[in-house]
């Protein structure tokens, strides 16, 4: 494409050079530049992309795309000065890619707890339903049956754009997509066109990167500010801030709730093992997804099915047969004693505390909850000692271990959990910071048809540990564990 059409609707501050020259490629990392491509110089969290624009003219950029400015001008090379170098990528791949949304229907999920089983429940929905789907998730990216590995939630705006083109090729009507906090406040979804966006629930996460949570809501809103008024946006109105993510908004308005009144209300009737059983606006219906958080996820989707216009009755006929996204309480139970053994994503405050009361629910008599916990290195630490006072609080016994420590030392993230534990609660935890002999430990200490959580990691198949990442996966080694003691 010609340089100037890929510019229109960027903030321009300064050229330098010709805009009508051809672009053959999009790049922000600099080992990727071919000949006769565009580099676009992003200032990251840890790396300047401004420092690598001599390399990406060595390898053949014709065209620089940046915020600062211009100086050390090479002949036959142009430069762009723009207001927001993040957002030019974005638009730029919007069009280089052939405005691939202007041609599907896109809906994004946002909230701290949620996202992920919501994008997958609607894309499962969807496929149901006979339409050729895709899905652009933390667990995974997929293209009807296609699995594309996923390596951040939401994708760079390169990617994620040459990725919604391929979906468009392969023909699908829907793609439905997880839009994190750091996507939104990094633009990584500039100029992406919304048929509708959902919000589940906002809570404490993140505030290494945004540094408050007034920041940490802020962004997430100014999503919804930007929808267009053709499209729709679903708020949940039992979260204390649903109304304000959308007091701005030009879109549709639509709430979903259990506690008040809602344009989609649901009723929790029964909450099992055996599933939810719910009203879900005056039609009584089993779902086989557990829990009063998984109830909100469903709301959420239906009223997201309605919204792009499908039918009432079978959207809740196709709801109730499906399953929730991987490594969100996924539970198996032992083969001898009965054991229930739940793998769950939580790793927030909140999340956390929802799986505890579910499994609380659940709990038939005496049956112990053994609680494996830890939290990752180099992220928010001020959540580390609440995620352990939660722990302790609804769980009979607590192993705190290591999550993904990073960089960091393992027994450093433990004290900063211990330090949230009240003298009281004391007697309830120990520390194993190996992960896979926290499991262990929990399992040997468990007994016919207790309960045990391992929390933190979910789908996660590797742990993170000094920048190298180790094959793990918490549901194989609870399976382990479970035919190792016997259990």
């Amino acid at each position: 494409m010609i340089l100037k059409d890929l510019l229109y609707k960027v903030k321009l501050k300064a050229v330098h050079g010709s805009t009508d020259v051809k672009i053959i490629s999009l790049h922000i990392d600099s080992r990727e530049v071919i000949k006769g491509s565009c580099f676009i110089a992003i200032k990251g969290t840890t790396v300047d992309g401004n420092n690598f624009i001599d390399a990406a003219i060595a390898k053949g950029a014709i065209a620089i795309i940046t915020e600062n400015i211009i100086t050390n001008i090479i002949e036959g090379i142009t430069y762009v000065q723009v207001e927001n170098a993040s957002k030019a990528a974005g638009l730029m791949a919007h069009y280089f890619y052939d405005e691939p949304t202007a041609k599907i229907n896109l809906v994004g999920v946002t909230g701290t707890n949620g996202k992920t089983t919501v994008a997958t429940i609607l894309f499962n929905l969807f496929t149901k339903l006979g339409f050729i789907c895709g899905l652009i998730s933390t667990v995974e990216n997929k293209i009807a049956t296609t699995i594309i590995p996923a390596t951040h939630t939401t994708p760079d705006a390169i990617n994620l754009n040459a990725l919604l083109k391929q979906m468009v090729e392969e023909g699908c009507d829907y793609v439905f997509m997880e839009c994190s906090s750091h996507a939104i406040d990094q633009q990584r979804i500039a100029g992406l066109i919304f048929k509708g966006s959902i919000f589940t629930n906002i809570t404490h996460d993140h505030l290494d990167y945004h540094k408050t949570f007034d920041e940490y809501i802020s962004v997430k809103k100014s999503w919804f500010d930007n929808l267009s008024s053709t499209a729709f946006a679903i708020s949940n109105a039992d979260d204390k801030r649903g109304a304000v993510m959308l007091q701005n908004t030009n879109a549709k308005k639509y709430y979903y709730s259990l506690r008040t009144v809602a344009d989609f209300k649901g009723k929790i009737l029964d909450n099992s093992l055996n599933g939810l059983h719910m009203v879900v606006n005056d039609v009584e219906v089993h779902f086989k997804l557990i829990g009063e958080f998984n109830a909100y996820n469903l709301l959420s989707v239906y009223a997201a099915a309605i919204c792009l216009g499908m039918d009432k009755q079978e959207v809740l006929v196709a709801l109730s047969n499906i399953d929730g996204a991987e490594g969100r309480f996924d539970y198996e139970v032992s083969a001898m004693d009965k054991i229930i053994g739940i793998v769950d994503y939580a790793h927030t405050p909140d999340a956390l505390l929802n799986v505890l009361a579910t499994i609380k629910n659940l709990r038939r008599g005496h049956e112990k909850i053994i609680t494996v916990v830890g939290c990752g290195g180099d992220r928010d630490k001020a959540k580390r000692p609440i995620m352990a006072e939660v722990a302790c609080e609804h769980s009979d016994k607590v192993i705190l271990t290591s999550d993904n420590p990073r960089t960091e030392k393992a027994d450093d993230i433990l004290k900063d959990m211990e330090a949230g534990i009240n003298v009281v609660a004391r007697r309830k935890y120990i520390t194993i910071a190996d992960r896979k002999e926290a499991i262990k430990t929990a399992v040997s200490l468990s007994n016919s048809e207790d309960i045990v959580l391992v929390a933190g990691k979910g789908h996660e198949k590797y742990q993170e540990i000094d920048g190298v990442r180790y094959e793990f996966d918490d549901k194989k080694i609870l399976r382990e564990m479970f035919e190792l003691l016997g259990k």
